[in-house]
């Protein structure tokens, strides 16, 4: 193989690797299981070699000053929107996971994976475990 095809080969590899990275980056409407109505919009960005996300936006202006007074430690009773609930995300294939997301709602702090979905690639697949059960929502690229 000459060198020209194996730096072709390279840069097809390096280019797929950086745009399903971008697929994730960016921003996410997160959608109300109740209603099915938008809710926030959640900024997803790189923070190392981790993914991270975060609560950039609660849409419903009644909303926005709305302080988390179930979450524990330092998320206690701090506003709800700017803060990160997705924390410590690790690429594994085309998914992200071992890391947490937090539900401001009451506080509670869940294993999580997210991925891009296969057929559409504007909707963020997030699921949060407790054991061996699970709940999976879909987020819509903002």
């Amino acid at each position: 193989m000459n060198v020209s095809k194996i730096l072709i080969v390279a840069l097809i590899f390096i280019t797929s690797f950086a745009s399903a990275q971008s697929e994730i980056i960016g921003k996410w409407k997160t959608i109300d299981d109740n209603t099915g109505e938008a809710k926030s919009i959640v900024v997803i960005y790189k923070k190392g070699s981790k993914i991270y996300g975060k609560i950039d936006r609660i849409l419903k202006e009644s909303d926005r000053d709305k302080l988390c007074k179930e979450c524990e430690g330092e998320d206690y009773n701090k506003p709800i929107e700017g803060m990160v609930i997705l924390k410590g995300l690790q690429k594994d294939g085309n998914e992200y996971e071992d890391g947490t997301i937090m539900d401001p709602e009451n506080g509670k702090v869940y294993k999580c994976k997210i991925w891009v979905d296969e057929d559409d690639p504007n909707v963020l697949n997030v699921r949060g475990y407790i054991a061996f059960l699970f709940r999976t929502q879909q987020w819509i690229k903002a």
